[in-house]
């Protein structure tokens, strides 16, 4: 085993673990956050990383030990990085457009300000 494949081993498992401890954070936002849009904040953002980072440390491992450029897990990578985030911002704008309120006191509505302007 030379240097380098013990260097790869290192990126790999480090890509690995990071996108693990995003899917764990994921759950735990999930399972602690009070209400829709931060629960979305965290199901979007955690689960966008933790996966990208299994499969980035999925194609990486295939490149270094068998020399395959894997074509779908690239599209993968870019599929789950592009559609994630748009599907929670399409989620949280049906939410508030059907009248869910943000939990919490002192929130400041904005997109409400935003729509009245526009209705004007």
């Amino acid at each position: 085993m030379t240097w380098i494949n013990i260097g790869m081993n290192i990126i790999v498992i480090f890509f690995l673990l990071t996108g693990t401890f995003f899917i764990f954070s994921t759950s735990i936002g999930l399972l602690r956050f009070p209400d829709i849009y931060t629960r979305l904040h965290a199901s979007t953002k955690a689960a966008t990383l933790g996966v990208a980072g299994i499969l980035i440390g999925s194609f990486l491992f295939l490149y270094a030990e068998h020399g395959i450029v894997s074509g779908k897990l690239l599209l993968g990578i870019a599929f789950m990085l592009l559609t994630a985030p748009v599907s929670g911002h399409m989620i949280s704008r049906a939410a508030h457009n059907s009248g869910v309120k943000p939990w919490g006191d002192k929130v400041e509505d904005e997109y409400e300000k935003v729509k009245n302007l526009k209705s004007e």
